[in-house]
């Protein structure tokens, strides 16, 4: 029976039930509470830059910078020291290496090789993760490789991206995660990490990607946004309307060896997390995305919402929803928040 399922335990009729009884005070509402966010459900997304003594403001997404290594040290560092668990690596290169091709993406002397080591190196007990895709590297602001008329192709582009995974896992990272939505890309990813000897590299694979118009900023952040331009991802990432399709694609990436999935976005898809959750019973993580992130920070600039509690709340949804865990530009304020309220 569903822990849901009240038919065969109907509840005693008013006034023998009154259900604000245990919302009478505060010792009461805690003991029967059902989910709980903890600093170990945060995963804290970044974006780095080349270069020493950089720091630049993401317009878009007040409080988020984009930080060279000497800069995000610091910021591990106090990852570590809140109990965050994990930091995800998104990088922020220099326009002339992009190209169509995105090569850069498998450099092993890239950005982000060269960021995973020295955080592997300076704070190994912070986790880490890193993004597979190439949109960042790209001219085009596409996550894959194109034909001869633009259209995204996939085997070629999975080529790349287990080469992609391959530089990433030499460089000593934790957790892959293949973002680009194509076709057999984490099986091929299984298959290349297992041959090199790379068998406890994890992959969380994004496995329910839409096509969102929630991305916004972070393209912002990345700079693709200016590349994409008018073009968009509908031919690889998913329709917002389907929610059977996202079990599919599950299904198909932890047969191919997935050790985790993610929904993306987060709040809007909260119905897909919980259908993830309940069909398959895996660890299953959520996307808070640049978009939810600046509409809660922009509401709460303009005294519309209380920040923190606004904060909370919706990263507690993501709990009540399934999730094991949630990516969120908020990981560091909401560990601050959880550390003061045990304070208390």
């Amino acid at each position: 029976m569903n822990a849901s399922d009240t038919s065969c335990h109907p509840p005693a009729p008013y006034p023998l039930s009154r259900p604000r009884r245990l919302r009478r005070d505060v010792f009461t509402r805690n003991l029967v509470r059902e989910h709980h966010l903890t600093v170990h459900d945060l995963i804290y997304p970044v974006f780095v830059l080349d270069g020493q003594g950089r720091r630049e403001p993401v317009a878009s997404m007040p409080g988020v910078e984009r930080l060279s290594l000497d800069q995000l040290l610091p910021v591990a560092e106090e990852c570590v020291e809140l109990g965050i668990p994990v930091m995800a690596l998104f990088p922020v290169i220099d326009p002339a290496l992009k190209t169509p091709d995105g090569r850069e993406a498998w450099n092993p002397d890239g950005l982000i090789p060269r960021v995973v080591a020295e955080l592997k190196a300076r704070v190994p007990n912070l986790g880490i993760m890193t993004d597979v895709a190439l949109d960042p590297y790209t001219s085009h602001g596409q996550d894959g490789l194109l034909d001869d008329s633009g259209y995204i192709v996939n085997d070629a582009t999975v080529e790349v991206l287990v080469k992609q995974a391959l530089v990433q896992a030499a460089a000593g990272v934790d957790i892959v995660a293949p973002s680009d939505m194509m076709d057999g890309r984490v099986g091929a990813i299984r298959q290349a990490l297992e041959a090199r000897g790379y068998v406890h590299t994890r992959i969380m694979a994004y496995s329910a990607k839409y096509a969102s118009a929630f991305y916004g900023p972070f393209r912002d952040a990345v700079g693709s946004a200016a590349n994409l331009g008018k073009a968009d991802k509908k031919v690889y990432q998913m329709d917002p309307a389907n929610t059977d399709e996202a079990l599919r694609e599950v299904a198909l990436d932890l047969a191919e060896g997935a050790d985790m999935v993610m929904v993306k976005p987060g709040m809007p898809y909260l119905d897909v997390v919980r259908r993830v959750k309940e069909a398959f019973k895996v660890p299953t993580f959520a996307y808070q995305v640049s978009g939810e992130y600046a509409m809660i920070k922009a509401a709460a600039a303009n005294g519309w919402l209380d920040h923190d509690a606004v904060m909370m709340e919706a990263l507690l949804a993501f709990k009540r929803a399934g999730a094991d865990g949630v990516l969120t530009y908020f990981a560091r304020d909401a560990a601050r928040l959880l550390r003061a309220q045990a304070r208390r």
